[in-house]
């Protein structure tokens, strides 16, 4: 289905997770921030950064991998995305809702 976010047409699941990784911007990211009530920070953008890039390299997420990444600890990352993390962090950075979420 599709939705518009910061002004562009993108293409949504029904959890409103983008089914296109090439949609995503910056902005449709600060705007989904802003739907999850998370204010981006350059500390926010760093964590979307390590999960897209490991989305790319088709490796599989999980809160356990984040938390050993040596991009941010488990607390930070709870810290930084107070509700769900994994979920909220990877519907901000634009990537499939990660299998190891419910």
């Amino acid at each position: 289905m599709e939705k518009i976010i910061a002004g562009t047409t993108v293409q949504v699941n029904e959890e409103g997770y983008l089914t296109n990784f090439a949609q995503w911007n910056q902005a449709i990211g600060t705007n989904l921030a802003q739907e999850a009530n998370v204010e981006m920070t350059p500390r926010h953008w760093q964590v979307i950064e390590y999960l897209q890039k490991e989305y790319k390299n088709d490796s599989p997420l999980s809160i356990r991998k984040i938390g050993k990444s040596g991009v941010v600890d488990i607390k930070e990352f709870y810290q930084l995305f107070p509700v769900a993390p994994l979920k909220t962090a990877s519907k901000i950075a634009g990537i499939p809702k990660p299998a190891s979420c419910i």
